[in-house]
């Protein structure tokens, strides 16, 4: 009888011990999905921070500031130098 009443009390444990693992897990998988959630969010934000900077500077629109605010830049290499050169012309 003793071994029957021991052998019930270390089932019902095991049984109590497993519930409990299962909510833990449970309660993890909830908190990954959540931070899953918050990082796709921020990814979210970043693109969209990427695709504002991508606009503002496409040379187009630094053409057009350029010009609204009547700036004179000269580019510090010369481009039509550069282009004229071959590389036959740098080895003399």
């Amino acid at each position: 009888m003793l071994k029957l009443l021991l052998c019930i009390f270390c089932a019902l444990m095991i049984g109590v011990l497993l519930l409990n693992l299962r909510q833990q897990r449970l309660e993890l998988s909830y908190q990954t999905n959540k931070l899953h959630d918050e990082v796709e969010k921020c990814q979210a934000k970043l693109w969209q921070q990427q695709l504002q900077v991508a606009i503002f500077t496409a040379p187009n629109a630094i053409s057009k500031t350029v010009g609204d605010q009547n700036l004179k830049m000269v580019p510090q290499n010369p481009l039509q130098q550069a282009v004229n050169q071959t590389p036959a012309d740098s080895r003399e």
